[in-house]
């Protein structure tokens, strides 16, 4: 979740970009706020804050020979 917020992030600060808009408030919302906050967001993701991806391999909560099989 946390990394497609900071993907949002960073199209927005992308198209803020291109359109060469300051949105009002020049020293407070900037592409380089928008930025950190993304790089941000992506850290958190990388350090495994969020839910993000699980290992387990597919719900399989057992190892090896299923009991029962012969």
């Amino acid at each position: 979740m946390l990394a497609i917020l900071a993907a949002i992030v960073f199209g927005f600060a992308l198209l803020i970009d291109f359109l060469n808009t300051n949105l009002g408030a020049p020293d407070l919302f900037n592409t380089h706020t928008l930025m950190l906050i993304g790089f941000l967001l992506l850290s958190l993701y990388l350090a495994g804050v969020g839910a993000g991806p699980r290992g387990g391999g597919g719900g399989r909560w057992y190892r090896g020979r299923r009991p029962g099989r012969g």
